[in-house]
């Protein structure tokens, strides 16, 4: 499950990413989590969102909604974070991800389950549950790495609009990047959800 070459440095480039909120793109890059949860936005597709790709870059958005839905030790984070943020045209890209494994969560019993190895408040997780027609909600399992260097691209139009996949206009280095947490670090935060969804199915992988 744990790849020893890929968690000690990685090779190549990649176009890939994925949005998320800013402040929780920094938990992910500082090992504080390594759970993403994600419903999927207006512009999924009939099917909703899929975690069709297996690794992708992060692209993080800057909405200042995410302030008050991040718990208090969270919004401190974000309140150091705030006045480094890049300017409005551009995005900063600093870490890509694996999934390890991933859960359609059908009931909001069983995202409260992984309550306390995330950094968001109850009620934005139920909020996401139940949006839509859909009661259901993905969490994603993820190996988090951090390029050797952060990189700035202009922020497109194209990159606009309620969607998680967003394909670069040109290709970033991921040469060096190396993981953000130990095997054994990684492992003990893998064991902790998959304990507290010991009553669901197994994680997909």
């Amino acid at each position: 499950m744990l790849d020893s070459l890929q968690a000690g440095g990685y090779a190549g480039r990649m176009r890939l990413a994925f949005k998320e909120w800013a402040v929780i793109t920094d938990a992910l890059l500082r090992g504080e989590q390594i759970l993403i949860f994600r419903k999927g936005g207006l512009r999924e597709g009939r099917g909703g969102f899929q975690p069709e790709h297996a690794e992708f870059l992060f692209f993080p958005t800057l909405f200042h909604q995410q302030r008050e839905s991040v718990l208090p030790a969270a919004q401190g984070r974000y309140d150091a974070l705030a006045p480094h943020f890049p300017a409005p045209h551009i995005v900063r890209l600093e870490g890509l991800a694996r999934i390890i494994g991933w859960q359609r969560l059908e009931s909001l019993e069983a995202a409260q389950r992984l309550r306390g190895q995330h950094i968001w408040r109850d009620e934005v997780i139920a909020g996401r549950f139940d949006w839509g027609r859909s009661k259901e909600i993905h969490v994603l399992v993820t190996r988090v790495f951090r390029l050797a260097e952060a990189v700035e691209l202009p922020l497109l139009p194209s990159y606009g609009g309620c969607k998680s996949w967003v394909q670069l206009e040109q290709e970033v280095s991921v040469a060096g990047a190396t993981a953000v947490l130990d095997e054994a670090g990684f492992a003990a935060k893998l064991r902790q959800c998959e304990e507290a969804l010991a009553g669901m199915a197994r994680l997909k992988r």
